[in-house]
């Protein structure tokens, strides 16, 4: 029997290129500070001024040094390459969305300093993950939930103030907006793959296979034709002249 899934996941370039470029694209503002001696820290978010509103779109891009700029990096490939596998037709809604209300979000809550850094994203991402799998129920999204806590749950403790110079403000906003639209999107995710006899629609009878049994589900044998079926030899035999 056939099988008709009506599941997203599927591979297509996407799910490498734009977690590259998303990669690229921080290393390339990082580099571009160096080379030139661009100072992008302004671009940051600054709380509760208006002036500091622009950082909700631009920070994400601007890092403050080389180690922060490589912590950020491998989660940021990791956690945006699974969501365009498992969520490719939420993945550009949550990124964009995830960028705008984890840093407005940090802009109301966070102290008064310059914050910047793809964390609030990351953060995004990993709830995100995190969440919906559970709360969909379907067994590969289950498992990328736990391997979401196998690789990244010791991310959880840097919502809390526990180390200084670190915006714990953007990554609890990025916490708090991740749990928020795993919540909101309820439907658009990968469904479990069903047999035909698993759909609401089918109908047995008009099924090749389940048409070789009768009501007691034994098998039933092909009649016998009503010709005789031997095989009759008809030898002619032509007389010597």
């Amino acid at each position: 029997m056939s099988m008709n899934s009506v599941s997203s996941f599927r591979f297509t370039t996407g799910v490498l290129g734009y977690p590259i470029l998303f990669v690229l694209l921080i290393w390339i503002v990082f580099w571009a500070e160096l080379r030139f001696g661009f100072q992008f820290k302004y671009l940051g978010i600054y709380p509760r001024k208006i002036e500091g509103l622009i950082g909700v779109v631009f920070s994400p891009f601007i890092h403050g040094s080389l180690t922060h700029l490589y912590h950020n990096s491998i989660p940021l490939f990791v956690l945006s390459m699974a969501l365009f596998y498992f969520y490719r037709p939420l993945a550009w809604k949550l990124i964009f969305g995830g960028i705008l209300l984890s840093g407005f979000l940090t802009w109301c809550i966070g102290s008064s300093a310059y914050h910047i850094g793809a964390s609030g994203l990351i953060y995004v991402l990993m709830s995100f993950l995190l969440f919906k799998g559970l709360f969909s129920k379907h067994f590969r999204l289950i498992a990328l939930s736990l391997v979401v806590v196998f690789l990244y749950g010791g991310m959880l403790w840097y919502i809390f103030p526990v180390k200084e110079k670190m915006s714990w403000e953007g990554h609890l906003s990025g916490f708090i907006v991740g749990l928020m639209f795993a919540f909101l999107f309820k439907t658009a995710v990968g469904q479990p793959e069903q047999f035909e006899w698993e759909q609401s629609d089918f109908d047995p009878s008009d099924d090749p296979f389940l048409q070789q049994f009768d009501a007691d589900g034994n098998f039933i044998e092909n009649p016998k034709p009503e010709h005789d079926s031997e095989l009759h030899i008809n030898y002619t035999y032509k007389e010597e002249e």
